[in-house]
């Protein structure tokens, strides 16, 4: 079939929470929020049918951040999400005395929609829309910053490969704050007639009450701005790793090389790991020192089995990690399911209890969780 596939279908990927492990540098943070705001106020001007001039953007995403928006933000933005909006120079729009003429060239945005997406014939930017552009804009900014991590981990000695769809986390030494900023796509601009005049009209606003060196700088400054713009600086390359240390000279280089893989092998395992294994391994890794907090439980209310419910509460009381008794349930029946000859677990009628043998070593017990703790994280 020719026709398009429903919303969501086409948009299931997005739907998909992005995984805590591969954060976003501040900058980029930044950025995100701004587009938020950006979308939030072109979608409240749009569904009005108003023109939205880059100069009512600004000053909202300002009053909202409160932090400086400039055009070379929408750059920036433009560059992440291509498909976010069209841009172009305008003129004859109402200004409301903004301080700028009528006549004047005005950076407008108008944000690009589906077919489908129409209410009463006409487009219309939804809140469920909004959404999907949210997640669109951070999706492609942890993409921008894989393939730094892939030129990081390429220049790395030996060189390593994972792929993106399985990547988790980033590299332990990867600092995702030294990435790069992003390029800015090049912005319409006025014609140049209209450039090289707004220029001159400032330079002879502004003469007669500059000394002669301002004059001049200013007259140059009208010939630059009637010039293509300089292009952007290069993206800097991914930082390279430390070289050999000389305390290692001397020693076998195939020997360095063995060591090297296996640390190559144990990183990426890190680096694509489950994150319900992950959770697991945190769980396991509270295991033991509740496995005590339990144990003292039983015996300070002297009783064979507690219920479910007032063990959590009593475990949530006493253990120093903060949580819900749904996750402390989980905790327990994670214990019950390691150690069954230590815990057990029994459902009868509408009440589930839990069931501690206090004779057993809790030395033992403790170094079984810790081995199997272990064993976990070697996987």
């Amino acid at each position: 079939s020719s026709e398009k596939p429903p919303a969501y279908q086409r948009f299931h990927t997005l739907a998909q929470d992005l995984l805590p492990g591969l954060t976003l540098p501040y900058k980029f943070k930044v950025l995100a929020e701004m587009f938020r705001s950006v979308d939030t106020v072109a979608g409240m001007l749009f569904n009005r049918s108003e023109t939205i001039t880059f100069s009512k953007v600004k000053q909202a995403v300002q009053d909202m951040m409160r932090k400086q928006f400039e055009e070379r933000h929408i750059g920036q933005i433009k560059a992440v999400y291509p498909n976010s909006y069209r841009l172009r120079q305008e003129k004859n729009i109402p200004t409301f005395g903004n301080g700028m003429k009528k006549s004047d060239y005005q950076l407008t945005l108008e944000p690009l929609l589906g077919e489908e997406e129409k209410v009463d014939g006409r487009p219309h930017l939804s809140a469920s829309r909004l959404l999907q552009r949210r997640k669109e804009f951070n999706h492609n900014l942890v993409n921008i910053v894989k393939q730094h991590h892939k030129a990081f981990l390429a220049a790395l000695n030996p060189p390593m490969v994972v792929p993106e769809e399985k990547l988790t986390r980033w590299h332990p030494r990867f600092n995702v704050d030294e990435v790069p900023d992003i390029t800015p796509a090049e912005l319409p601009r006025p014609p140049q007639e209209d450039r090289l005049s707004t220029a001159q009209e400032v330079l002879s606003a502004a003469r007669g009450s500059l000394t002669p060196k301002m004059e001049k700088a200013l007259a140059n400054l009208a010939l630059r701005s009637a010039e293509t713009g300089a292009g952007e600086p290069a993206v800097s390359k991914a930082p390279s790793p430390a070289s050999t240390s000389s305390a290692l000279k001397g020693v076998s280089q195939a020997l360095l090389e063995r060591i090297r893989a296996k640390e190559a092998q144990k990183l990426q395992a890190l680096m694509t790991r489950d994150v319900r294994q992950e959770e697991r391994l945190t769980m396991l890794g509270r295991l033991p020192a509740m496995a005590r907090v339990l144990r003292n439980i039983f015996v300070a209310e002297k009783k064979q089995a507690l219920t479910m419910e007032v063990a959590c509460t009593r475990m949530s009381d006493s253990y120093n990690v903060q949580m819900p008794l749904g996750e402390m349930e989980k905790h327990l029946r994670l214990l019950a399911e390691l150690l069954p000859d230590w815990v057990g677990i029994h459902t009868m009628r509408t009440d589930t209890y839990i069931k501690l043998d206090k004779e057993k070593d809790l030395g033992l017990i403790t170094e079984r969780l810790t081995k199997a703790a272990k064993e976990a994280e070697a996987l």
